[in-house]
């Protein structure tokens, strides 16, 4: 047997073998009340032009919500808060201010918002659509800071759509 005949016999028993193990049955998950609320805010900030990537790293300790960037180069931070109790339990909300330029909170119309400080953004939203009820104050990156930021979100958004493309490839943690 020559080489390539005996290449396509490895093929086909790796196509046999491949299919056998691969679970066709979509993988359904339940979102959490704050992947809702981000896929509210995405929708909402996508209307006024920005792109969005959801759970992004801007250092190390910290994981936002939402991350936007504007048409003209915004950069926005949302943390989405489904509950007094799940607002009252987040310490680090403060650390997210030097990463972006306005920075707001996303809840829902049931949420108390007396609760949240009034010098941050607010956005009411749901599954389907938010709006933007309150501005924050706008405190601009350092060029050298919005640079790290947006390459980062472009990172970031490359890897998840990469992963879309091939949920099989293994990617490295960041």
């Amino acid at each position: 047997m020559g080489f390539a005949a005996g290449l396509a016999n490895v093929h086909q028993m790796f196509i046999v073998v491949t299919m056998a193990q691969v679970d066709l049955t979509p993988q359904t998950r339940t979102p959490q009340p704050g992947q809702l609320l981000a896929r509210g805010v995405c929708r909402h900030l996508a209307s006024h032009g920005f792109v969005c990537v959801e759970e992004l790293v801007p250092t190390r300790g910290l994981r936002v919500d939402v991350m936007a960037l504007g048409p003209k180069g915004e950069v926005w931070i949302v943390e989405c808060k489904s509950s007094r109790a799940d607002f009252t339990s987040d310490a680090k909300w403060d650390g997210y201010l030097e990463w972006a330029d306005r920075f707001f909170w996303a809840v829902d119309a049931d949420f108390p918002v007396e609760l949240l400080p009034d010098d941050t953004g607010l956005i009411i939203a749901d599954a389907y659509a938010g709006e933007i009820i309150r501005m924050g104050p706008e405190t601009r990156l350092a060029p050298a800071r919005r640079k790290v930021m947006v390459q980062k979100f472009a990172f970031h958004a490359a890897r998840r759509l990469h992963q879309l493309r091939d949920p099989d490839m293994q990617m490295p943690l960041d």
